[in-house]
């Protein structure tokens, strides 16, 4: 079963991240606490959304999608960022992942969205071979910026003065 994520899901979404940080080999970069998330997901102005995948038969959590809306000038219409799509090892290969993608497809397309991107590290060959069984489009020509820490407080203090926030959060 794949619901929407409810307040009382934080603490295993949580988990999950955690979780999800381990295996992608990046467990300290994984510093969200509980109270973010709960702000970001349910909050008077959410900055993301997230589902949950359940067992039909135990109702136990077996992963989450966690996304947010964007925006492309391209096509002047809004996309779906995937940030985060976790299933359980022990539910892998059960239909948790795919049944997740497609509800979140069924949302873009209920939402009048053209796209529905996300990344994949290079290295996560069951990732990338499960996301091209779909027909997903790898956009290797591509790539990520991040720009974080003191090179982002380092440029944002070249800022002019006359700038102001162009956003509430």
């Amino acid at each position: 079963m794949i619901r929407s994520a409810a307040l009382d899901d934080v603490p295993e979404i949580l988990t999950m991240i955690r979780e999800l940080a381990a295996y992608e080999r990046a467990e300290e970069q994984a510093r969200a606490t509980g109270e973010q998330l709960r702000e970001a997901l349910f909050g008077e102005h959410p900055a993301a959304f997230a589902l949950i995948a359940e067992d039909d038969d135990t109702g136990e959590t077996m992963g989450y999608a966690l996304w947010f809306p964007r925006f492309s000038t391209w096509t002047g219409t809004r996309g779906m960022h995937l940030e985060d799509l976790y299933v359980r090892p022990q539910a892998r290969g059960s239909g948790h992942g795919k049944a997740l993608l497609a509800a979140l497809a069924a949302t873009c397309r209920q939402s009048g969205y053209d796209r529905f991107e996300w990344w994949v590290l290079s290295w996560n060959t069951p990732a990338i071979d499960f996301y091209t069984s779909l027909g997903v489009e790898l956009m290797e020509e591509w790539k990520v910026c991040r720009l974080s820490g003191e090179p982002l407080e380092e440029l944002a203090a070249q800022a002019p003065q006359a700038v102001a926030p162009a956003c509430d959060g």
